[in-house]
Formats: structure tokens, C-alpha cells, sequence
């Protein structure tokens, strides 16, 4: 919940709008502001002021506690110019706060925090427990100091700056990825260093009904702290779908903070295990709980069943432990048509999330500047665009974060098909939609795709002309509105009017035609004509041709496709059909 807080009449209309914007917001007004704060800070996870920051920072002062604990504060001025992010930037979420504040307030995000102002990630921001000098191995980072990576597999890690290497001098500040409790911080005599906690453990849990949580998170620790291995590093605790509810496992969970996830009897069956018995074969359908839960997602056995030994009774808990390998991600980035501003939020946040990109160079060039320092760019020239994609998914499957790019949307005549159809289960792939050449150009031309419609690509690079020849007859029989991708190119001219003289058998000669060219980038231009008048030399491979259907009208000298209305006249519509 966010905490909003104003003292003046302009400030509460300003926290009142927020609050309607965002949802989950309460405005503390009773009282002093000094005692709405308090409470407010007791209360919430986060608090929105609309004071002066120099009040703010006399108000706080007195109640700053630990800064992993503390909510994230922004202020925003009563003009409503400036959204800052004061206090918490990290761990409270202030500085993403400032970003939504002033996205909805129209107000400037104002960051200060020094990785977020240079590009470099925050070692706090990943999502994984840290432990050590955070803030002096940071410092290190931003001064471009050696810093040692000593990691036990390749994480999906945003790009971390040069100057983070693994053959860094054994005395440089260290960051150490690991599960271990023993991994080496840094050697001997070296300056300061902090552990990432990854979530790489699974710990399945088999329990008898009534299992106390106290008897079951006091084994899970034991069996934990036995093998050397850090509570931060739980991903889950895994049983069997007949114990999804059972109070001791859930409130265990909880008191890890992770999801109790559960299987099907018939699923851990069938998982090989070392150590099977009769016991729960007859209670839930399976001879293992806590070794095939553990084990159904893959991975190492370090921790084979064990059960809990409670003074004075039988045990009623078993847990095992397993080490998955990191996944690698896979993020199919749509730029849309080529303008920075068709370019989606979602879009820059995985160029920032990733660790490597891979696209063709053209693309690579829109948006280098929006990558991270030391952001590894695999790029080629036309062509190869299976090769680029198979590349995309070797590096996921090595374990990196790999943003994979492309013009308009990556699952239109883009990189998403030969990615996916390489891409086998053991990565996580991210879909990033963009808009396509087509929605660009209808933007530009008016509303021609406001009924059924369909996109061809007439190159027959990849697809016999057979049948692309057979899909614009379909659609011109359909009546379709009909828009071309790749209509046009230097060594293959006849393709486009063949396909409008296919349509032209079922369209008169003065249905709209729109050419819209090199759609948001500093060319662009478009036009409208009709199917008898396109001059289709003035098309090439960066132009879109959308042909209209029957019901295609020009009106005010834009095309637009009525969208299930009868038409008493051009411009005018009657009834909404029933």
C-alpha cells in the first residue's frame, strides 16, 4: 500500500489524483503532517509527499531504522514538476515509485542513485538475497575499479561493466554467486565483497497429516545448514498435490518465504529416485514425496531423503534437496516500425534486463544507446536470420539473458518463429510484442484495417510462389483487406503487380490503395491512390501496400474500412447491425 501525504489545499488534489491513477493509495490527512507521516510510515510499504524535500528529510530523520526495511519515499512538489525519489531507492522500489509517479502525475522522475544514473545494475535490484559490503563493492563498480566475479554457473544476469571479470586480480572487491555457505567471499586479504544469493534450491517435503510447521521448517533448516547450504537459496518447497493444503507445510513456506508448489501422484511416480518406499506408495500414490518433488523440475540430488527426529514419537516430516541449474532467459524484443517513441516501456526494460542482444546491425544501431555498460552485441547483416536466431538460443541455453531483436513485432515476418522453433524447455523465453509495419501504416493512412483483414509476404525467399499466389487469390475471394509485407525489391519486381492483378478480378479498379513508406523514420511518407492508379515502382522492400476490400472507402482523404456498419452514403452510417 502507498501512503500519500499533503499539507496544502494543491497537494491533496494532486495526492487525490494519484490515488485515482494507481489504486491501492490512502491519503493521511488527520491530524499533524508530522503524525500522518508516522503513521503512514508504520502502515506502508512506500509514501508519496507532496512536501518539500527538505521537509521530508527533517520528518524522516528521526524514524530511518535499516534502509532493507525502511518504506521508499518520493516527493512531489505541489506544481507537480518533479517526482524525487528521496529515500529507499533500491530496496523500498522509490526510484521505479518516481518513474510511475511521474507517468502519471506528468510530473519528471528524478533518480539520484548512482547505479541507476550510470546504467549499471544494482546489486540489490537482482531479486536474490545479498549478503556483505554492498555498498563498497558498488562503489567499486561505478569507479571502474577491478572488481572479481567468482560465480558457481552462469546466471541471467543484466550486463555487469567491463571492469567485473572473473580473472580480476585474487585482491579485488569480489561479487560471489552462490548457494554455499562456504563460497570464498574474496581471498585472503582482499577488499570488500558481496554474496548473491541465487534461488536455485528446491526442497521437496513429504509429511504425515497434522505435521507441526515447527517440526518441518526445523528439519528443512537442518537438513540446509548440514549440507552447507544457504536458507536465502530456497526457490520452493515441493511435495504431492495430497498435501497441498496441509497447514504445517504452508505455514513452513511462509515462514521461508517461498511457495509451497505440489505435483501430481502420478508425476512423481514416475521420477527415478534412490530412495523409493512402500509407506507413501500406499498413502498417496507414490513411493517418493520429498526425493521425486524435489527432483520432478531436474537437477542434482545433494540432500537424499531425510526424516525428522522428534523426541518421544515417529516422525512425521521427510525433506530432500536438490540444486537446479540456472535458466537461461530468452526475450523476443519487438522495436516496432523504427520511431524511439513507438518503442514500448516493456521493450526497454528487457534491452536493460538483458546481458547480450543479437539482431541484425541496423537494429543493434537504434537502440545501442539504450543498452547497459558492458552489454555483449552479437550482430549481422541481412540475411542469416536463423542463424542469428539459433545463436539468440545457444547463448539462453549457456544460461545468459539474451534479448533477441527485431523490427515491429518479433512474431510478425520477425525473429520469434525460427527462435521458437530452436528453443527446447530448458530456458525461459519472453515475449515482448511491438507494433507491426501494418498497424504503423493504418495509423498513417486512416482506419483501412477496421474490418477482417490479412497480411501476405510476397517474397518468395522462404515460401514458394505457388503459394503465396494461392493465399492472395483466398483472400481476394474473401473479400479481404488485404496489406503487403516485402512487396517489392530490386531483383524481384513482378511479384506486386501480379498479386494486385489477382485481387483486381474481384476489385473494382477505384478501391483504395494506401502506400505508406518507411513508416516513423525520418523518409517516411505515404499516399493514397486506388488499385488502377498505384505506381508500384515507387514501392520497395520498406513499404507497405495496403489494398482495400469492397466496402474500402476514401472519406476526407483517408481509408477507412467500415467496421460492420450499412452505409447509407460515403462518411455516413446508419443502425449498428444487430
Amino acid at each position: 500500500m502507498i501512503g500519500l501525504i499533503a499539507a496544502t489545499a494543491a497537494g491533496r488534489r494532486a495526492a487525490v489524483d494519484l490515488a485515482e491513477s494507481l489504486g491501492d493509495c490512502v491519503l493521511y490527512e488527520e491530524g499533524s503532517v508530522s503524525a500522518s507521516l508516522e503513521r503512514a510510515w508504520e502502515e506502508c510499504a512506500q509514501l508519496v509527499c507532496f512536501l518539500a524535500a527538505g521537509a521530508v528529510v527533517r520528518l524522516v530523520a528521526p524514524l530511518l531504522e535499516d534502509k532493507r526495511d525502511d518504506p521508499g519515499v518520493v516527493c512531489v512538489d505541489e506544481g507537480r514538476r518533479f517526482a524525487v525519489a528521496l529515500l529507499g531507492g533500491h530496496g523500498g522500489g522509490a526510484n521505479a515509485l518516481a518513474a510511475t509517479v511521474g507517468a502519471a502525475l506528468g510530473a519528471v522522475p528524478v533518480v539520484t542513485t548512482a547505479t541507476d544514473a550510470t546504467g549499471v545494475p544494482g546489486l540489490d535490484t537482482l531479486g536474490w538475497h545479498t549478503e556483505g559490503e554492498v555498498a563498497a563493492v558498488s562503489r567499486a563498480l561505478l569507479d571502474g575499479e577491478p572488481v572479481r566475479l567468482a560465480a558457481d554457473a552462469v546466471h541471467p544476469l543484466p550486463a555487469l561493466p567491463a571492469n567485473v571479470r572473473a580473472d580480476a586480480p585474487a585482491g579485488a572487491p569480489a561479487i560471489v554467486i552462490s548457494d554455499r555457505l562456504d563460497a570464498p567471499a574474496a581471498a585472503p586479504g582482499s577488499g570488500a565483497a558481496v554474496v548473491l544469493r541465487p534461488r536455485s534450491l528446491v526442497v521437496g517435503v513429504g509429511a504425515s497429516r497434522g505435521a507441526p510447521a515447527e517440526e518441518v521448517l526445523g528439519l528443512v533448516e537442518a537438513a540446509l545448514a548440514g549440507a552447507g547450504l544457504s536458507r536465502h537459496s530456497v526457490n520452493c518447497l515441493a511435495t504431492v498435490d495430497a498435501k497441498a493444503e496441509e497447514p504445517g507445510l504452508l505455514e513452513a513456506a511462509r515462514a521461508l518465504g517461498v511457495e509451497l508448489v505440489a505435483y501430481p501422484a502420478e508425476r512423481l511416480a514416475a521420477v527415478a529416485v534412490p530412495n523409493p518406499s512402500e509407506a507413501p506408495l500406499a498413502a498417496v500414490g507414490t513411493p517418493s514425496v520429498a526425493e521425486a518433488a524435489a527432483l520432478a523440475g531436474g537437477g542434482e540430488l545433494l540432500v537424499p531423503k531425510r526424516k525428522s527426529a522428534p523426541e518421544g514419537r515417529a516422525a512425521m516430516a521427510t525433506v530432500a534437496i536438490v540444486r537446479r541449474p540456472p535458466r537461461g532467459r530468452l526475450a523476443l524484443v519487438g522495436l516496432g516500425p523504427g520511431a524511439r517513441d513507438l518503442l514500448t516501456p516493456r521493450a526497454r526494460e528487457e534491452l536493460r534486463r538483458a546481458s547480450v542482444v543479437v539482431g541484425l546491425d541496423q537494429y543493434v544501431d537504434q537502440i545501442r544507446d539504450l543498452l547497459r555498460p558492458g552489454t555483449r552485441i552479437e550482430q549481422t547483416g541481412l540475411g542469416a536470420e536463423e542463424a542469428r536466431a539459433l545463436s539468440a538460443v545457444h547463448l539462453a541455453e549457456q544460461g545468459h539473458a539474451v534479448a533477441l531483436i527485431g523490427s515491429g513485432d518479433a512474431g510478425v515476418y520477425a525473429m520469434a518463429s525460427p527462435a521458437l522453433a530452436g528453443a527446447g524447455p530448458e530456458i525461459d523465453v519472453v515475449g515482448v510484442p511491438g507494433v507491426t509495419a501494418a498497424l504503423a501504416a493504418s495509423s498513417l493512412l486512416g482506419a483501412p484495417l477496421g474490418h477482417d483483414h490479412v497480411s501476405i509476404s510476397l517474397s518468395d525467399l522462404h515460401t514458394p510462389w505457388e503459394v503465396i499466389e494461392r493465399r492472395v487469390r483466398a483472400a481476394a475471394e474473401a473479400d479481404l483487406v488485404v496489406t503487403f509485407y516485402n512487396p517489392r525489391s530490386r531483383g524481384r519486381g513482378w511479384q506486386l503487380p501480379k498479386a494486385l492483378g489477382l485481387l483486381a478480378e474481384h476489385r473494382e479498379p477505384s478501391t483504395p490503395v494506401g502506400v505508406a513508406h518507411a513508416v516513423s523514420r525520418p523518409d517516411e511518407w505515404h499516399t493514397l491512390t486506388t488499385l488502377a492508379g498505384l505506381d508500384v515502382t515507387t514501392v520497395d522492400m520498406t513499404t507497405v501496400v495496403v489494398v482495400g476490400n469492397t466496402a474500402t472507402r476514401e472519406i476526407a482523404g483517408r481509408m477507412v474500412t467500415p467496421r460492420g456498419y450499412r452505409w447509407q452514403a460515403v462518411g455516413e452510417r446508419s443502425e449498428e447491425k444487430a
